[in-house]
């Protein structure tokens, strides 16, 4: 099965403090040990390493070892999709047509990632809005 994970997914399943932890570490151990192929956004890696530098946790994750986090968890087990002008161009469009504004157009990148890449589900923590930016790929969003 062709799995994209979101930034959430990725967090909760790196930090063991994280309360989806238990959730979300089994998903990604069946993309690292090839159960299923792993996807991510390529706006996921930026993401991932802002948020695991600053998670208010003691001790803190630093700046080498999110590098690591990200390149054995993520880079070597996951295939990165980008997105293009013309992509983002696409999502822009649908975000206006739809009136959606602010943050959540963050999410629509990777939501379009993951149908760009046409995976068979995709993983977050965060499936409500990402399922009112995108309705018609509703049922291929699901929380671990």
């Amino acid at each position: 099965m062709n799995v994209l994970l979101d930034t959430s997914v990725f967090v909760a399943a790196m930090v063991e403090a994280h309360p989806a932890h238990p959730r979300a570490l089994p998903w990604l151990q069946q993309l690292i040990n090839g159960t299923h192929t792993g996807f991510v956004a390529a706006h996921s890696l930026a993401e991932l390493y802002a948020i695991l530098t600053t998670l208010p946790i003691h001790p803190r994750i630093s700046a080498s070892t999110a590098h690591q986090l990200i390149q054995h968890n993520v880079l070597d087990v996951c295939h990165v999709v980008s997105l293009s002008k013309t992509d983002y161009a696409a999502i822009i469009q649908h975000l206006s047509e739809q009136g959606i504004v602010g943050g959540v157009t963050y999410d629509a990148l990777i939501v379009y990632a993951a149908s760009k890449a046409k995976v068979d589900l995709l993983l977050t923590l965060n499936e409500k809005d990402f399922r009112r930016i995108y309705p018609e790929y509703a049922e291929k969003i699901v929380a671990p």
